[in-house]
């Protein structure tokens, strides 16, 4: 009986493992802006040839980390997901908590990256943090960190400003989840409406990626509709 049980439980020594590496961590996490690379870059990335690149890119392949395309002659790599996503986001907050100073200092320390960042497809950092508390406040989202939802009211604002959530809901992705944030520890909007909404504020111009960074930088007008965005 013990041994069926054990059979039928999840393999997180496995994963544990995998992760445990700290060439294939680095790799990993050179993808959480959520851009897609060769294994070369990614061999660059984790100081290694490329044979020993492609062997480790292969394990987080397998191990549904990360996910592979071809394309030309190139194998891209990227995260697999919003689950693997989420768990390398959250393994980065449980690290920051393994140094037991009385004051411990957490996420990333360029102040740029703690007030926006790239956290896979969604917003991160303080202004991430910002977004999801102001939703909720306004009323667009109910809930908490634990179970989020867009109200009636929410899905003809989130309309308004060119967000289908309807189109949302019909997708195998959740609509609404949330992540606790590397640097702010408080929960930030991720799944399918984080990612719109990021998407919403590049192709607007209300923010820019930092190039070879997940750092955003949102212009002063992209500040404003922020604002407008989380105050109302």
């Amino acid at each position: 009986m013990d041994a069926m049980i054990r059979a039928s439980e999840p393999n997180v020594a496995t994963l544990a493992a995998l992760l445990a590496d700290p060439v294939r961590a680095q790799m990993a996490y050179a993808l959480m802006d959520g851009r897609a690379l060769t294994a070369g870059e990614l061999a660059r990335v984790g100081g290694v040839t490329a044979q020993t690149a492609s062997t480790h890119l292969a394990q987080l392949v397998d191990g549904g980390v990360l996910s592979v395309a071809r394309q030309g002659r190139h194998r891209y790599y990227r995260i697999s997901g919003d689950d693997a996503a989420g768990l390398l986001e959250q393994m980065a907050v449980v690290a920051g908590t393994l140094d037991h100073r009385a004051v411990p200092r957490t996420g990333p320390r360029d102040p740029h990256m703690r007030q926006a960042r790239v956290c896979y497809d969604h917003l991160a950092g303080a202004m991430g943090v910002r977004l999801f508390a102001g939703l909720v406040e306004s009323g667009t989202l109910t809930g908490d960190a634990h179970a989020v939802s867009v109200t009636p009211a929410g899905a003809d604002r989130l309309r308004s400003l060119g967000v289908d959530v309807e189109g949302l809901r019909s997708r195998r992705r959740p609509v609404c989840r949330t992540c606790i944030d590397w640097s702010e520890r408080r929960p930030h909007l991720a799944g399918g409406l984080g990612a719109a909404l990021l998407d919403h504020f590049l192709a607007n111009g209300w923010a820019h990626r930092v190039e070879g960074a997940r750092i955003l930088r949102f212009t002063s007008d992209g500040l404003r509709r922020f604002e407008e965005l989380v105050r109302a």
